[in-house]
């Protein structure tokens, strides 16, 4: 019974993740776009000055993505986890490098971070199974 209950609910969570990255891009790119429109000067210069953080230099994009994966995840912003995995993901990051980031993520954060680590290791491996 136990087992049966299992195969069922691990069926319906491989359906779910199916959309999960696609939902989470449309629905980023969707705000994205109203939010810009809305020609705000402070938070088109916030935005700005993000991108920029992530760009190429002392530092390489590598390295800043998984300080920034790392700091969203102690920070516990869903949002944000997800965004830097796509980006980490896009970046070449192997599956070891990742756990470890996850492990850095919760030695730095503590235990209260262990259920983002649950959501973020789901969407990696979405992110892996849509590769």
């Amino acid at each position: 019974m136990f087992y049966s209950k299992l195969r069922r609910y691990l069926c319906y969570k491989k359906e779910d993740m199916s959309n999960l990255v696609q939902e989470f891009n449309d629905y980023r790119t969707k705000m994205n776009e109203v939010i810009l429109s809305k020609d705000n000067l402070v938070i088109k210069r916030l935005w700005n000055l993000d991108t920029n953080t992530y760009a190429e230099g002392a530092l390489s994009t590598q390295t800043k993505e998984m300080l920034g994966l790392v700091a969203s995840m102690v920070l516990r912003c869903d949002d944000c986890i997800k965004y830097h995995l796509g980006k980490c993901h896009e970046l070449g990051i192997t599956n070891e490098q990742m756990y470890e980031i996850f492990a850095v993520a919760n030695i730095v954060g503590g235990t209260i971070v262990i259920p983002h680590t649950r959501r973020a290791a789901e969407y990696w491996e979405e992110l892996i199974a849509n590769s």
